[in-house]
């Protein structure tokens, strides 16, 4: 038994997968695509919702420091990421690298978190959205009301889970309907739309750090770590540490790109690149960004899902061209945090499909569009269900920690695989190895233990529901189980 559950894919059947001919996607994306898509899905929530909750509860204005720890982690992930994509060209993320080195029980188990990572991800965006939409009509005379635009589901510590009175965050719905319609189009068409969206994003984002530059205010950056309050994690250093390790959230989207390797034109060449420069951008755009921030707004106003609409009211009315320039813009923003994420949970949904692992409808290939289209139809009508009824700040951290546990199992794949398989053709390898993926897998590792208990909790439900779908299912239908490849349990080829 414990066998079965180690059983292995090898890179050289991964890479024969991927050719299949009924199994593959069109091929239409660029390097320069990738970054775009990369910089769409990173530069989205994490900049424009997480970073004021993070700032008001864990850091304050040393956020700085958080996204400093949290975008070097990401990069030593991002460069275990892209010679896995180089290597083996196939769509599913770190599942499928998991599958090529630790084995399917714990290849499943990594996919079943990325599920929720992405799932999450998509709907707290499209709640974050409803929030800007709603902030944006107020500039005009104009109000949804609260019934039909906050979440009916409220938690907190005191009172647990509690009704607001609301209906549903129908602006929320309706971002998550449109987004999945689109995607169902075609990739290409996902991904022209994404590029549009990408530059007005970073247009705005210049905007705001070249205006917001000259009215920061050093009271609001004093002191500039604050004294811990007396509880782990809020504020102090120990607030750095736990404000890195809920900002991963921000660092989603270059593991979303590896979902795209099939539908990518040169992977070998172009992933490393799309991975590596939207992970060096984006982390210079955050450092400067949440610096121009906290000195513009002091650090405890910012815990609301639009801080960033919070900074520009501050600017006051002879900016009113740029608050309403930048409210439209970071719609824009999170949409394309949207597009990829669902764009990624389809597909890792499919991956997962062909493997055996779910049933076998997931993984149809529509002959027009090239995509997905029932997978996409699914996974977006369950981001509907759960942006229209949660708000915002309840699962952050459970996606972080699904990130941090993603990013530990690829860098300590690489590691496996750098003893197991020396003599592997590698389009791509990581410098400085073993030292550096040893150290991206003890950081992520580091950072999972700084999240809070009750994280773990919930993250470990998500886990034993997967178990149980594996257990009653998975196992009995997976095509490695059943050897209905002729070529799963193949040596490796040496080149």
């Amino acid at each position: 038994m414990f066998k079965k559950l180690l059983a292995k894919k090898t890179v050289t059947s991964l890479t024969k997968d991927a050719q299949v001919k009924r199994h593959t996607f069109a091929r239409s994306l660029t390097a320069l695509n990738l970054v775009t898509i990369g910089i769409g899905a990173i530069i989205g929530a994490g900049l424009f919702v997480i970073t004021g909750q993070v700032a008001a509860e864990h850091t304050g204005p040393s956020i700085v420091f958080s996204f400093l720890i949290a975008g070097g982690i990401s990069l030593f992930a991002a460069l275990c990421y892209a010679e896995f994509a180089a290597m083996i060209p196939i769509s599913g993320s770190a599942y499928s690298y998991a599958y090529a080195t630790l084995g399917e029980f714990p290849a499943w188990i990594l996919g079943w978190g990325l599920t929720v990572q992405y799932m999450l991800v998509a709907c707290t965006v499209a709640v974050g959205w409803s929030s800007y939409f709603s902030s944006l009509l107020q500039d005009f005379s104009l109000c949804l009301p609260s019934i039909v635009a906050t979440a009916p589901l409220l938690h907190s510590v005191e009172l647990g889970w509690h009704l607001s009175g609301s209906w549903i965050n129908l602006p929320a719905v309706l971002i998550v309907a449109l987004m999945g319609g689109l995607i169902s189009i075609g990739t290409k068409a996902a991904a022209g739309v994404n590029n549009v969206l990408v530059v007005v994003k970073l247009v705005v984002v210049a905007l705001f750090i070249g205006c917001g530059f000259f009215f920061i205010k050093g009271e609001n950056l004093t002191p500039f770590i604050p004294k811990n309050t007396g509880v782990f994690g809020q504020m102090g250093f120990s607030g750095i540490l736990q404000g890195a390790s809920v900002l991963f959230f921000a660092f989603t989207g270059f593991d979303a790109l590896s979902t795209l390797t099939q539908e990518t034109n040169d992977p070998q060449k172009d992933m490393p690149k799309g991975m590596i420069g939207s992970i060096t951008i984006c982390t210079s755009i955050y450092l400067v960004f949440s610096l121009v921030l906290v000195g513009l707004v002091k650090y405890d106003l910012l815990g609301v899902p639009d801080p960033i609409a919070v900074a520009i009211d501050i600017l006051g009315d002879k900016f009113i061209w740029l608050r309403l320039f930048i409210k439209v813009a970071i719609l824009a923003g999170l949409t394309t945090v949207t597009v990829v994420m669902l764009l990624g949970l389809a597909r890792i949904f499919y991956t997962m499909a062909h493997d055996g692992l779910l049933p076998k409808r997931i993984c149809r290939i529509n002959d027009k569009t090239h995509v997905p289209f029932f997978t996409t139809i699914v996974v977006t009508i369950l981001g509907m269900l759960i942006a229209g009824l949660f708000p915002v700040g309840i699962l952050g951290q459970l996606v972080s920690i699904a990130t941090l546990m993603a990013f530990s199992i690829v860098c300590i794949g690489i590691l496996i695989l750098h003893y197991t398989k020396p003599s592997l053709h590698r389009p791509f390898s990581v410098p400085f190895k073993p030292w550096l993926p040893l150290i991206g897998a003890i950081a992520c590792l580091a950072q999972m233990f700084m999240l809070p208990w009750v994280t773990w909790k919930q993250f470990g439900t998500w886990l034993l529901i997967g178990c149980i779908i594996y257990f009653a299912y998975g196992i009995r239908k997976s095509h490695v189980q059943q050897r209905k490849s002729t070529y799963f349990f193949q040596e490796e080829e040496v080149r």
